[in-house]
């Protein structure tokens, strides 16, 4: 009894943090409809920063604590004002998710370089010796949190209900049209609400900072936690949060103290897809009915066609045959090693192109099927001795079995609720890797694994796995490219342009996004493998939700939906930090950066650019696209 009491503790404490940063989501949504997945990093950034000025510059608490507020209300302002406000003016709803999720990396970047990789912890600020009532032992911290997390509750509902502010913040939350005929200033509402979302963030990682540890990554983590929890309460309900948050932590307490700590996160995970499947919209319905699938381009914006002329196209394609054929003959083994694993890096970009941006589905999870595919070869190959081309074909099934399970929830979703069932299946698989230690090796990863052979064909030489890898990436570009311009193709533009349209044409809209979701996991899944058997090793960090993140940068940095674009992403991020290795130690930043920079000033893409720069020099007229409904 007294064990279950000390979790239900415990999972209260934790989830009152869980609840703070999904309050800080719900508010950002309500009035925006973006989903702000940078939200959690701003627990780290208050927590650090508390840490640097009570700790570090012994500033008395109540000092540190304000500054550190005041430092990332302020930070929030600004990057509401000078990137989150523009990107919901310029870019459809997938964008801006995808825009957030830049911010998140470019945060975790800034810290590594401010703070490093070492984690921190808070000093609880009455004193370290836990105390005891009615024989459960409370943390010392335990008065702060439950406290704190009232107060900020108490206080939002406050505002929200018996302020003119508020009124004015709920009156965007419904129709936007409607409160800026009634006078409201929407900007300023729309600036004010992410900035109340970043003190609420800093406030809940500073409470919780002293009883967990502060790490550069942890962003990511609670914005993932409090996404759940908004999920699972409901976005729409000022309460949903709330009960979110605090039956998240539970939920992870209790698994963590009756199962096994390894896999709390992943009940929470299965948990989450089934609320998907049996209720979307979470525990708490709200009054909110927002269609989501679709947002206007702005009317000033209309976007220029980047495809070359048939001649220009046959051109490129001649000179970037030549380069791949005799690229092994120029270069060193260092970086011949490097282009092997920047192809196999695209043969997943390949597969992911085709589902975001021709098909318009917004994946956050796409290295999960990297992690399935090259798990499941590793392990046909090291315990049951099969080929590695079985083992490839192995891992290539059971991904696609996977997807095709996936795509009954994520056929059926649209925006902030599609992106969350990838992620959620992506955290998924990075959890049951580490956890299933006896298949995967857990933390450590699974070694031994063989080089990829097709009978007595042995791709075991750097040379040979580079032919293998690139030889992938020409039949797949030429398959792929054909696949786009039949009516397959021209099926899928029209569902990204919009849902509802394609549906009244006719175009089964279900299964072409099922076939979309299909075709990127196994490209994704045949990229695990092979990235598994050109190092004899595959670790959950190598296959990893960052890893996702990191796919999707280089997709939007290239240029979505024209196949060859996602390599000048991957020469970018893969290549160039091996070449000038002082660059490694700012990829993360320049990763978030590239990001966040590509989708407010090259919507289409370095390749876009690059092909507009083509036409132009070449006297070709530049055909403008029509202003089109853009849909995630």
């Amino acid at each position: 009894m007294q064990q279950a009491l000390e979790i239900i503790v415990g999972g209260l404490l934790q989830g009152g943090a869980f609840a703070l940063v999904a309050l800080g989501f719900a508010l950002i949504y309500r009035v925006t409809g973006m989903l702000n997945l940078a939200q959690g990093a701003f627990v780290i950034v208050g927590a650090l920063l508390l840490y640097t000025f009570h700790q570090v510059l012994a500033w008395p608490l109540a000092l540190a604590f304000l500054a550190s507020l005041f430092i990332s209300v302020i930070i929030g302002t600004v990057l509401a004002q000078f990137v989150l406000e523009p990107a919901l003016r310029k870019l459809p709803p997938g964008g801006s998710i995808m825009i957030t999720a830049g911010l998140l990396t470019l945060f975790e970047g800034a810290i590594l370089l401010t703070w490093g990789s070492q984690p921190y912890q808070l000093d609880p600020f009455t004193g370290s010796r836990s105390y005891e009532v009615f024989g459960i032992l409370f943390p010392t911290q335990a008065p702060w949190d439950a406290g704190g997390t009232v107060l900020i509750v108490a206080a939002m509902w406050y505002v929200l209900q018996k302020t003119r502010f508020g009124m004015a913040l709920r009156a965007c939350s419904e129709n936007h049209a409607a409160a800026a005929l009634m006078g409201i200033d929407v900007r300023r509402m729309t600036i004010a609400s992410f900035a109340a979302a970043a003190g609420i963030g800093a406030i809940a990682g500073m409470l919780i900072g002293p009883i967990i540890s502060l790490e550069f990554s942890g962003g990511g983590i609670f914005s993932t936690s409090g996404f759940i929890a908004l999920s699972i309460g409901g976005a729409a309900s000022f309460f949903g949060p709330i009960v979110g948050g605090l039956s998240l932590g539970l939920i992870e307490q209790g698994a963590a103290g009756y199962i096994s700590s390894m896999f709390s996160t992943t009940i929470a995970l299965i948990l989450l897809l089934v609320m998907l499947v049996v209720r979307p919209t979470g525990l708490i319905a709200g009054r909110i009915h927002r269609r989501e699938d679709v947002r206007d381009v702005p009317k000033n914006q209309s976007s220029v066609s980047t495809r070359l002329n048939g001649t220009q196209k046959r051109a490129l394609g001649a000179v970037a045959l030549l380069a791949i054929v005799f690229a092994p003959f120029l270069v060193s083994a260092q970086l011949l090693s490097s282009l092997v694993i920047a192809g196999i890096i695209y043969i997943a970009l390949l597969g992911l192109d085709v589902l975001m941006g021709y098909c318009g589905l917004v994946s956050l999870g796409n290295a999960a099927f990297m992690a399935t595919g090259g798990y499941t070869a590793a392990i046909c190959c090291i315990d049951f001795h099969l080929a590695p081309l079985l083992g490839m074909l192995a891992g290539l099934v059971v991904s696609l079995v996977c997807a095709s399970i996936l795509s009954f929830v994520t056929v059926k979703l649209r925006g902030l609720y599609m992106a969350l069932a990838t992620l959620s299946f992506g955290l998924l698989i990075d959890s049951l890797a580490l956890g299933m230690r006896d298949w995967t090796g857990g933390p450590s990863g699974l070694p031994g694994i063989p080089s990829f052979s097709i009978g007595s064909l042995v791709f075991a030489s750097p040379t040979a796995n580079y032919y293998l890898v690139w030889g992938i990436v020409v039949v797949s570009l030429v398959a792929l490219a054909n696949a786009m311009r039949s009516d397959f193709g021209r099926a899928l533009r029209a569902i990204h342009t919009d849902q509802t349209a394609a549906l009244s044409l006719g175009v089964d809209v279900p299964r072409y996004k099922l076939y979309a979701f299909l075709i990127g996991a196994a490209f994704a899944s045949i990229s695990g493998s092979l990235l598994a058997f050109d190092f004899h090793f595959i670790s959950p960090t190598m296959v990893s939700t960052d890893q996702s993140f990191l796919l999707v940068t280089m997709l939007i940095i290239g240029g979505e939906a024209t196949l060859v674009g996602p390599v000048i992403g991957v020469i970018l991020l893969t290549l160039l930090p091996t070449l000038f290795q002082f660059l490694d130690t700012y990829k993360t930043m320049a990763s978030g950066l590239l990001l966040v920079a590509a989708l407010l000033y090259f919507p289409s893409g370095l390749y876009g650019g690059f092909t507009s720069l083509v036409r132009r020099l070449s006297g070709t007229p530049r055909t403008p696209s029509p202003t089109v409904l853009t849909a995630d």
